[in-house]
């Protein structure tokens, strides 16, 4: 059996797969990680599945209780809204430095996922939908050329579990087809060569989803309404309530 390494017998470590099924919400929230199962699992021993749950307590996905388990870190409401908070600015960044770039490819797979996205809206197709919408958020970050961008938003995307709130969230009909909109939008003013205005579309697509967030979590209206948003015609700011 193997005793140290957290590698299976595919290549992909023991830490890929538990984060990918926390991430996924095959793990949810609040579950018990079953340690020996898993070690069964993957044909190792309970030290490396024990190693791999240090680095997941580090990105702070998993909490380890001791003597008690393991389990999926269950964040507050708090902790949600600051996360998107952050994911605003980044993603606002993200599109204002693409705007800046001029003709580079990802415009063009934008414009195809776009396309796709509109089909699948139309068609009802929340899952489809769910899946382009990782796509269309992951071009726009990569195609801001920086690095440490890049590899800040993949840590918060992580611990936000994004894919998961995506995913219970376009099941509404409406958020499907506002997020859609709301994507056009982004894309129209990057290419328009408008830095600001491709930040505050793409800042307000953040915020209308972080309000979507919070309700199927927690019932609630989430953060107040952005500036402008076309749902309300309210002018607050974008400052929330804790």
């Amino acid at each position: 059996m193997q005793e140290t390494s957290t590698e299976t017998t595919s290549g992909v470590t023991l830490i890929d797969q538990i984060r990918s099924r926390i991430i996924s919400g095959e793990l949810a929230p609040g579950e018990l990680i079953p340690e020996t199962a898993l070690a069964e699992e993957f044909h190792v021993s309970r030290t490396p599945v024990r190693e791999a749950f240090k680095v997941l307590q580090m990105e702070g996905l998993v909490h380890i209780r001791p003597r008690v388990g393991t389990y999926v870190h269950e964040p507050t409401r708090r902790e949600i809204v600051e996360m998107f908070q952050i994911k605003e600015s980044l993603e606002g960044l993200a599109a204002s430095l693409l705007a800046r770039r001029g003709a580079v490819p990802e415009l063009e797979v934008l414009q195809r996922n776009i396309d796709e996205s509109d089909a699948a809206a139309a068609a009802g197709d929340a899952a489809r939908y769910a899946e382009l919408v990782g796509e269309f958020h992951w071009t726009l970050v990569r195609g801001a050329d920086n690095d440490k961008l890049t590899e800040t938003y993949a840590w918060l995307m992580n611990q936000l579990a994004y894919d998961r709130l995506v995913n219970s969230t376009v099941a509404d009909p409406k958020r499907l087809t506002a997020s859609d909109r709301e994507h056009h939008r982004v894309l129209e003013a990057i290419r328009d060569k408008d830095p600001y205005g491709a930040e505050m579309a793409m800042r307000d697509h953040v915020h209308a989803s972080s309000r979507a967030a919070l309700h199927r979590i927690f019932g609630d209206a989430g953060p107040r309404p952005a500036p402008g948003d076309p749902a309300t015609g309210t002018t607050t700011d974008h400052t929330e309530e804790k």
